[in-house]
Order: structure tokens, then C-alpha cells, then sequence
């Protein structure tokens, strides 16, 4: 496998699903893990088996249907999580489990009253326990973005020399700024003898709107790995967005990074996670949202028109979107109505246009977007006029 493919691990259906009103039957969880599958994902976080009877049935179900993701349940370092989630995953043709603990000061001290070595143990202790159950365990260090990077890299040098196959760097807060969190990384690479033989992920969440700058920033350092969601979902202020990090890589080819993932397929799964987890899409968001390829400005559709190239940089075939669209505003030009006009069916000349646009901005003035209705009343009297 390419050293520089960049793995992709969904928990849409974990950390996404975590959302307030974004709860999943199983029956939506599988169709969803479906579909993921479909997009090209390398790994899907399925659940948490041991929170619920609902989530270990999920994972169970999930396990039964996937044949080329792992298949992925959640743990705390604690025994009984690890051997529910080996019994929920029981059915994978590849399991992981992931399990690991807070390794930050603030979390040592004020979540669990402990101290660094107890963490230490810990730590090794709960990837042995998973170790029992499944050859792939990925440990994760929560608030690894506020934990000390000394202590940091004793942690996952502990962790990798006990089994651990992947070893996650979650920015829990999303705290750190993108150098920062690069930094990070690169000090794991630098300073973890064994790094060689585990791959680091980046789980990085949306607090300070850095998600997806952190996890780019993670890969360009060394990491092989993004946890993201659809949508961004997740927690409080999200996870980073596959759909952006996917887009990134495939345009930044310059970094030399690649992901298995069927970029065509990005608006459909978009789509359709927001409908099946009732949680709309910002119209602005980038890649999926309504107005991703939306252009009202009159300079920017002017050079739209002209070249494509001059104001998007993705066409949005590329991402399974709809055409880009022009949409009349008050701020639209006369190259703007000119062409909506030709796609209605109409041939105005530029004296036709110049005095059609005169009536086109008392319209658009008097509301936010000048419909195609309106466009054939204006066409139909200035016709009616110029006979």
C-alpha cells in the first residue's frame, strides 16, 4: 500500500451521531454504513457498543454487512467496554476496536484524580485487554492537542509496544492552532522510537473553526490517517469534514496524498446523511453546501462565464453536484441576465439587454432573487414594447 494514502476513518455514525436530535435507529445506521462503504471510507466507526443495547446492536449489524471497511466500536480503558465491543464486532471481516484515555494534566487531574504513571498503565493495560480480541487496536490519547508532548510520545511509544496498531492524536477541543498541531505530530515522528510500526490519526474537532486546517496540517507532518464525519457533524462544534479533507487532497495533489474515496459521490452521501440524521447543511458549507457553486456576484459571474476556472476551482461534477448556478441579485451585470435570459430561450441583442437591465434592477431591488417567472414577465413586456 502507497505510503502516502491517506486513510479515511468515518464516526458519522459515533461521534456524528453524538449530535443533539441526530439519534440513529440501527436500521439507519446500516443503511448509512452502506453507503459509506459505497464512498470508499476505509474505516467506519460503527458505534459505542457497550452505551446502549441500541449501539451494540448497530455494531453487530453493521459487522454482519461490511465486507471491505474495518468495522470499527469505541471503548474507555476499562475491561467490560473492550469485551462488549469484541462481542458486537464478533461478525467483522475486519474489527478494530479503539479504545485509550485522557492524557492531558487537565483531564489526569480533574477527570479521573490520577497522575501520569496510573495513566501510563492504564493505557498499555487497555490495549493489551483489546489485543486479546482483535488484531487492529487503535488507541486513542484524548485532549492530546493540550497534553505535553514529552509525556505525549512516552504514552504512544507505551502503547505501540503493546499492540497498538493506530495511534490517535485527537484534538478534543479543538484547541490547537494548524502549526501547533502539526508540530505535535512531527515531535511524535521525531521522538517515538517505534512510531514506524503504528499509524497516526488526526481526530480533530471544530470548536475554533480549525478542524479541517489541523487535519491537513497533521497529514503533511506524518500522520496517515483523518477521523472525520459527513457534514462535519460531531460534537458541540463539529468534527473535521470528510467531504473537505477528501476535496483538499484531491486538489492539493502537489502534497502527494491520495484517498480511496469516490469524490462523486460526495453530495449524494451528503444529502442523504442530513435527511436521514434531520440535520440540515449550511448553504455556504464548503463542497455540499446549496450555494457551494452558487455565483450572484456581477463581477464574479462575468468572469465565471468567461472561464469557469477564474471563480471555482472544483467543478462540481467532480463532486456529484449539480450544475453551477448564476442567480440574479441586485449585484448581477448585464452578462449575468444575458445568459439567463439565452438559457430561457430568448435572443436579445446588447441594446436589448442594455434596456432590459434597467427594468431587471427595479425588480431585483425589490427582492432577494430575481426567479425565472420574473424573467419571462420582463422578456414578454419588453417584446410587447419594442412591437
Amino acid at each position: 500500500m502507497s505510503a502516502n494514502k491517506i486513510h479515511i476513518f468515518d464516526t458519522t455514525l459515533r461521534d456524528g451521531e453524538q449530535v443533539p436530535g441526530c439519534k440513529l435507529n440501527t436500521t439507519e445506521k446500516v443503511e448509512l454504513a452502506l453507503k459509506l462503504e459505497e464512498l470508499g471510507v476505509d474505516i467506519i466507526e460503527a458505534g459505542f457498543p457497550i452505551s446502549s443495547p441500541g449501539d451494540f446492536n448497530s455494531v453487530n449489524e453493521i459487522s454482519k454487512i461490511i465486507t471491505k471497511a474495518s468495522v470499527c466500536g469505541l471503548t474507555r480503558a476499562v475491561q467490560k467496554d473492550i469485551e462488549v465491543a469484541a462481542e458486537a464486532l464478533k461478525y467483522a471481516k475486519r474489527p478494530r476496536i479503539h479504545t485509550g484515555i485522557g492524557t492531558s494534566d487537565l483531564h489526569i487531574k480533574h477527570k479521573f484524580n490520577s497522575n501520569q504513571e496510573d495513566i501510563l498503565l492504564r493505557a498499555i493495560q487497555c490495549v493489551k485487554w483489546a489485543k486479546n480480541f482483535v488484531d487492529d487496536v487503535e488507541f486513542y490519547a484524548e485532549d492530546a492537542g493540550r497534553t505535553d508532548n514529552v509525556y505525549l510520545a512516552r504514552v504512544v511509544e507505551a502503547v505501540i509496544k503493546a499492540g497498538a496498531t493506530v495511534v490517535n492524536i485527537p484534538d478534543t477541543t479543538g484547541y490547537c492552532l494548524p502549526h501547533q498541531y502539526g508540530e505535535k505530530i512531527a515531535f511524535l515522528v521525531n521522538n517515538v522510537s517505534n512510531i514506524d510500526k503504528a499509524i497516526i490519526s488526526c481526530h480533530c474537532h471544530n470548536d475554533l473553526g480549525l478542524a479541517t486546517a489541523n487535519s491537513i496540517s497533521g497529514i503533511i507532518n506524518g500522520a496517515r490517517q483523518i477521523e472525520c464525519t459527513i457534514n462535519g457533524l460531531g460534537e458541540r462544534a463539529g468534527n473535521t469534514s470528510l467531504e473537505e479533507v477528501v476535496m483538499i487532497i484531491q486538489q492539493h495533489k502537489n502534497l502527494g496524498f491520495h484517498s480511496g474515496v469516490n469524490a462523486k459521490l460526495l453530495n449524494p452521501m451528503s444529502l442523504l446523511v442530513a435527511e436521514t440524521m434531520r440535520m440540515p447543511v449550511q448553504c455556504n458549507k464548503a463542497i455540499v453546501g446549496s450555494n457551494a457553486f452558487s455565483h450572484s456576484s456581477g463581477i464574479h459571474q462575468d468572469g465565471f462565464l468567461k472561464d469557469a476556472l477564474t471563480y471555482e476551482i472544483i467543478d462540481p461534477v467532480e463532486v456529484g453536484a449539480e450544475a453551477s448556478k448564476i442567480v440574479l441579485t441586485a449585484r448581477s451585470g448585464r452578462s449575468a441576465l444575458a445568459h439567463r435570459f439565452h438559457k430561457l430561450g430568448y435572443t436579445f441583442n446588447r441594446n436589448d439587454i442594455d434596456r432590459l437591465y434597467q427594468e431587471f434592477l427595479l425588480v431585483a431591488d425589490s427582492k432577494k432573487e430575481v426567479m425565472e417567472e420574473d424573467l419571462h414577465e420582463l422578456a414578454k413586456a419588453h417584446v410587447a414594447e419594442v412591437v
